[in-house]
């Protein structure tokens, strides 16, 4: 069945365009925040100089100590008057500066002869009390005729009421300019930011859609497959292909474990069914010729009751030792004590001698040597092996059985000068109910002997080949292992 994970580069949900989205979103906030601050600091630089302009106008005034009629006269002498009051004809320009005289109840004066225009007008209504303007000493906003102005006022000595206007459209359509010049660069930015955000965010994140891949091949049963490194990595996308390609080894290592194991354990179920099929069979014959009378001979009889009780007693050799590998495998517990490996090893020897005479046995095991183990597991060690090479061997081939100690270390080994086995046969020799050439034995006795010695913290070595004879050497350690 062919599995499909969510892909990581298409919609809106996607990593890489909240990415994307999110960039945006925080160079969207600084381009207004920047625009808000450029404009406000803009307006407060341009009303202040406009504000500066009007404050030195109103001072000069206020300074001079000058009446209307003296100004009358000044703007007539000096021909100024154009410029104080400037006369609009219809459809000209609106004027920048506003300059207007009124009296004590508001009314617009004439300057120099002129008559008050529009704007003049416009000027002296949006003040109803002109002495509240000239105690404020800071410009006001106004609006003349829809546009916008800052004002102030001044009272000569007379009592007359000088007002003086500045436009600020130009200010305005200045900051007008200024913000579509922003809002244009800033679109421009956003553009180019998504574009380097859409490609960098890809390059960041191929080794996700790299682990998306790996994990869909393995959810195929690809189980080899591991994440590949990126030619720039990030720290930490790195660490999790690290961690990823680890726990992916881990998964293939147990998988693996379990299908051997589940292997053997098919394969020592049809094993021992096989085993112990065998002498059943032998005993249900015999039974069967017993119960239909074919058994007239005593001799018949007594050599039938020999074969069950052989059978009887192959069959619980078979389920003690089955018993007994079933032990090891669940780790028992040893009754480690001081034990004198010499001697073990001089005992089976004489057993060895006792059950075939007429075979050389060779010992190297003088003295005393103390182990801290389990006598009755070693005393199986030696006995499978043993007996190992009594069935698997001629009964004149000769034997050694040699103990040394090394490094902390105790190595027993018994070799022979037998047929030896190749190397296949060698690399399954511990396996259980293996026998090589389909000899003699239930298969189990060398099984047997790597779970005690493994129980014992030590381990089994080999070494054999064809017409060169069997070495088996087992290693122990001369202290009890530290359980785990």
């Amino acid at each position: 069945m062919k599995i499909r994970l969510p892909n990581c580069e298409r919609g809106a949900h996607s990593l890489r365009a909240k990415l994307t989205l999110a960039n945006l979103a925080l160079l969207s906030l600084g381009i207004v925040m920047a625009t808000a601050v450029s404009l406000m600091g803009m307006r407060h630089y341009l009303l202040a100089q406009v504000d500066a302009e009007l404050t030195k106008s109103r001072d000069s005034l206020s300074s001079s100590q000058l009446t209307m009629r003296q100004i009358n006269v000044l703007s007539s002498l000096a021909g100024i008057g154009d410029r104080l009051v400037p006369q609009q004809q219809p459809g000209s320009p609106k004027p920048d500066t506003v300059f207007a005289a009124v009296d004590r109840r508001g009314k617009v004066l004439t300057i120099a002869g002129y008559a008050p225009t529009a704007a003049q007008r416009a000027l002296a209504d949006a003040f109803h009390d002109p002495a509240g303007l000239t105690k404020d000493r800071t410009p006001r906003d106004i609006s003349l005729r829809g546009d916008s102005y800052r004002a102030t006022g001044t009272r000569l000595t007379d009592g007359t009421y000088i007002l003086i206007a500045a436009s600020t459209g130009g200010l305005h359509h200045g900051m007008a300019k200024a913000l579509k010049l922003d809002l244009a660069f800033g679109s421009l930015l956003l553009v180019l930011l998504a574009t380097l955000t859409m490609m960098s965010v890809r390059r960041r994140l191929r080794p996700l859609e790299d682990m998306v891949e790996t994990s869909t091949a393995i959810a195929e049963g690809d189980l080899t497959r591991r994440v590949p490194s990126s030619h720039h990595p990030t720290q930490e996308v790195e660490q999790l292909r690290l961690a990823l390609n680890s726990m992916l080894h881990q998964v293939e290592s147990a998988y693996r474990t379990r299908e051997r194991t589940a292997a053997q354990l098919r394969r020592f179920v049809a094993d021992a069914s096989h085993e112990l099929r065998t002498p059943l069979s032998a005993i249900r014959g015999y039974l069967q010729l017993y119960d239909k009378g074919m058994l007239t001979e005593p001799d018949e009889r007594r050599r039938a009751w020999d074969r069950m009780n052989a059978e009887a007693d192959r069959m619980g050799r078979l389920v003690d030792e089955l018993l007994t590998l079933a032990r090891l495998d669940q780790s028992p517990e040893l009754r480690f004590r001081n034990v004198d490996l010499s001697r073990l090893v001089r005992d089976a020897a004489e057993d060895l001698r006792v059950q075939q005479p007429e075979r050389p046995v060779t010992v190297g095991a003088d003295g005393s040597l103390l182990v801290r183990a389990d006598e009755s597991g070693l005393r199986q060690i030696l006995g499978n092996l043993v007996a190992n090479v009594r069935t698997h061997t001629p009964a004149d081939v000769p034997v050694r059985l040699g103990l040394e100690r090394e490094d902390g270390v105790v190595r027993l080994c018994v070799a022979d000068q037998g047929p030896g086995l190749c190397q296949d046969d060698a690399a399954r020799m511990f396996d259980r109910f293996f026998r090589a050439g389909g000899g003699a034995g239930s298969g189990l006795g060398l099984a047997i002997v790597q779970g005690v010695v493994q129980a014992h913290g030590g381990d089994v070595a080999v070494r054999t080949a064809p017409g060169e004879g069997l070495a088996v050497t087992v290693t122990l350690p001369t202290r009890a292992p530290v359980p785990s």
